[in-house]
């Protein structure tokens, strides 16, 4: 009777010690770029896209990229030249800079965008790799190269 209570026991701290590992593994994703209240994020609103639209056709959408051992992380886009790559065959490490101001390890920018199709990609340390949105499954190609996609909708 008493080895059978012992074996419970020990099978419930086991199970109970698998689930906090589980759990520490299974982590939350980052929701994929959405558009949001620029009221609330406009400490880290990107200002170097060029808005030549009308205010109302204007949604603030907001990138997140989560990567702890990232030094810089900047967006990348076809509404930003692609951090200056396209225009000038280099990489503008002033284009596109996101943030981590509480360093969380989240970098974030919000990005001013009129309706259409952007593709984009986070670029780590000015240039050292550049990835897709891991939490974001749209993909185009541009010039036979992928990238991450977000259709902005009125």
């Amino acid at each position: 009777m008493m080895d059978n209570k012992i074996r419970l026991g020990i099978l419930l701290l086991g199970m109970l010690l698998l689930a906090g590992c589980v759990g520490n593994i299974i982590k939350t994703r980052l929701q994929p770029p959405h558009q949001v209240d620029i009221s609330k994020y406009g400490d880290i609103l990107d200002n170097t896209v060029e808005i030549k639209y009308s205010e109302k056709n204007v949604h603030y959408i907001l990138f997140q990229y989560e990567n702890k051992a990232a030094q810089y992380v900047n967006l990348a886009g076809n509404f930003n030249g692609w951090c200056g790559t396209k225009e000038y065959d280099r990489f503008d490490p002033s284009i596109g800079v996101m943030s981590d101001n509480d360093n969380d390890g989240i970098w974030e920018i919000v990005v001013p965008l009129p309706s259409g199709r952007y593709q984009y990609k986070f670029v780590i340390d000015h240039g050292a790799s550049w990835v897709q949105d891991p939490n974001n499954p749209l993909k185009d190609f541009e010039s036979g190269i992928e990238n991450s996609l977000i259709i902005v909708e009125d």
